[in-house]
């Protein structure tokens, strides 16, 4: 825990150094960091309370009345009762209030468009990944984009054996021979990919996976479903439901009579997804492949 700690902690001075948090200006506007919050802040929702704006930032009332005090006294900010309820005081900018915000807004764009633009694609497309995650672990209710499926692209498949690895690591104790058959799995797709009879399904939020699941060809009509995984944060949101439909709309459409798939008695939810989709079980077998005991399981689906 210690290290985490330090780690955190220097990272916490390396970015607001970066960023110029600790200028007596913010962005060389005439305003500290904490009034040009508050300024963006009202000018990005048009109107709010201080109620609202101070539980949005997390910050004391107390702290937040004298930040807009002073925003008043420069005739950037107004308040105005509330049309159904006079008792609150609608906040909105000024005439002047809201050239500020302007200025302020693009010169911030200007400015991590400058810190950006010397990265190439895949260094920006890392660097937001890791600032999602960041968001995500430490506010999960961040996590509100809309989940899109998409085929998949260079550098999925190592996440895909990554996510495995460590999931299933820490949520069931199985060990490194289970990551490797999952790199078994996803090498052997693409090398025999068939666009035509195969597929790869990653579920994104907001440029980030959180999920994935395959269809390949077993031969003799059959397709196999493999490797359906679920980031924690995105479970409960009917994406594991979702991604199964995929593959079985998918199956149908390609021609396969039959679409069966390989689990384990101790994976619930997966199993509850099968069940209501209309899969049935039809062996089960004890095994240690995976350096616990489970049970795996052999379930399809007739698609014709």
């Amino acid at each position: 825990m210690s290290h985490h700690v330090d780690a955190v902690r220097r990272f916490n001075r390396f970015y607001t150094r970066r960023i110029g948090v600790l200028h007596s200006s913010y962005l060389g506007s005439p305003f500290p960091l904490p009034q040009a919050r508050v300024l963006y802040e009202i000018g990005r929702r048009g109107e709010c309370t201080a109620s609202e704006l101070g539980a949005d930032l997390d910050i004391d009332l107390g702290y937040l009345s004298r930040l807009l005090q002073g925003l008043k006294r420069e005739r950037l900010v107004q308040g105005e009762p509330a049309r159904h309820d006079a008792r609150h005081i609608r906040l909105t900018l000024t005439p002047k209030g809201r050239k500020a915000f302007a200025v302020l807004d693009e010169t911030s764009r200007r400015t991590m468009g400058e810190m950006l633009s010397p990265l190439a694609r895949t260094e920006r497309e890392r660097l937001v990944a890791a600032m999602q995650t960041v968001e995500t672990v430490l506010e999960p209710r961040a996590s509100k984009g809309e989940i899109t499926l998409r085929a998949h692209r260079p550098g999925d498949m190592g996440w895909v054996v990554e996510r495995h690895g460590v999931l299933y690591g820490e949520e069931y104790g199985w060990g490194a021979l289970f990551e490797a058959l999952v790199a078994d799995i996803v090498a052997k797709f693409l090398r025999e990919f068939d666009a035509k009879r195969e597929r790869c399904w990653i579920a994104e939020r907001d440029g980030e996976r959180v999920g994935s699941v395959f269809v390949v060809n077993e031969g003799r009509a059959t397709a196999k479903l493999r490797l359906l995984l679920i980031e924690p944060h995105a479970r409960g949101a009917g994406l594991g439901n979702r991604l199964v439909e995929e593959c079985i709309a998918f199956a149908r459409k390609s021609g396969y009579r039959k679409l069966v798939l390989w689990t384990h008695a101790n994976l619930l939810a997966a199993r509850a997804i099968y069940t209501k989709l209309g899969f049935r079980k039809v062996k089960s077998e004890p095994h240690r492949q995976f350096g616990v005991p489970v049970v795996g399981e052999y379930w399809e689906l007739a698609l014709k």
